[in-house]
């Protein structure tokens, strides 16, 4: 497996605030008729970070992070 988990909390708050928005900013994230503002997907994004629902996933392989819901199938194996 390529793929490690990365707490949230051992990244700068920089780092992380840069991980968040790519991800809120992606292609294909933007969903519904009412229009959110950035400010708050980041945070909802922080808040369920912080609260365990999702994780930080980086691709040795790839060298990407992506954010996903803790409770998804393909997390099955990746190492913390």
């Amino acid at each position: 497996m390529t793929a490690i988990k990365v707490p949230h909390d051992q990244l700068s708050p920089e780092a992380l605030q840069g991980v968040i928005e790519e991800f809120v900013t992606r292609d294909g994230t933007d969903y519904g008729e009412v229009e959110i503002p950035l400010e708050t997907k980041i945070a909802q994004v922080l808040n369920q970070l912080k609260s365990g629902k999702a994780v930080i996933v980086f691709d040795q392989k790839s060298e990407t992070c992506t954010i996903l819901k803790s409770d998804n199938p393909a997390l099955m194996g990746i190492e913390n």
